[in-house]
């Protein structure tokens, strides 16, 4: 249905004349609110939503970039090629230590070997725990603890022993 700029406008010089602080009209498609301490304004229902759609879509981006954007940076000094990756496997939230109270799988200087637990992936409540295919040195973790992780992407860097 919706309401053209005339109706718009003299809706607007009626509420000013009024003395109304604000007014507000909602049709399905439609909503319009005219507010007379400030510049009027008007929101129609469908970009609202789309607004909404972005907001979720956009949060994941940073903290994803974030730990890509850290992983080049090892890869910069001449002797990291040597270096492994240990990538997670699923999407999910990546976790140090299998609870609060116990200490982390693995630190930084640990050496690890193949088929060890270095640190546990949650993915729809089910808790995966996530083993090294080399042996070799933790030279870096990077993600923190309960931070979301993407497929595929790098979690440690390992150099072989």
């Amino acid at each position: 249905m919706g309401m053209d700029i005339k109706q718009i406008q003299d809706l607007i010089k009626f509420v000013s004349k009024s003395g109304v602080n604000e007014v507000s009209i909602e049709e399905q498609d439609f909503k319009i609110t005219i507010k007379t301490n400030q510049e009027p304004t008007f929101v129609a229902a469908q970009p609202q939503q789309q607004i909404v759609a972005q907001v979720p879509a956009a949060a994941p981006a940073p903290a994803a970039a974030a730990p890509a954007a850290a992983a080049p940076a090892p890869v910069a000094s001449d002797d990291t090629s040597k270096y492994i990756t240990v990538k997670s496997p699923m999407i999910g939230t990546f976790y140090r230590s299998s609870n609060p109270e116990k200490p982390s799988f693995v630190n930084v200087g640990d050496e690890v070997s193949a088929g060890q637990v270095v640190c546990i992936i949650e993915a729809m409540k089910l808790f995966n725990e996530i083993e090294s295919e080399v042996s070799g040195r933790i030279v870096k973790v990077l993600v923190e603890n309960a931070q979301p992780v993407e497929y595929d992407q790098p979690l440690f860097l390992v150099e072989p022993i």
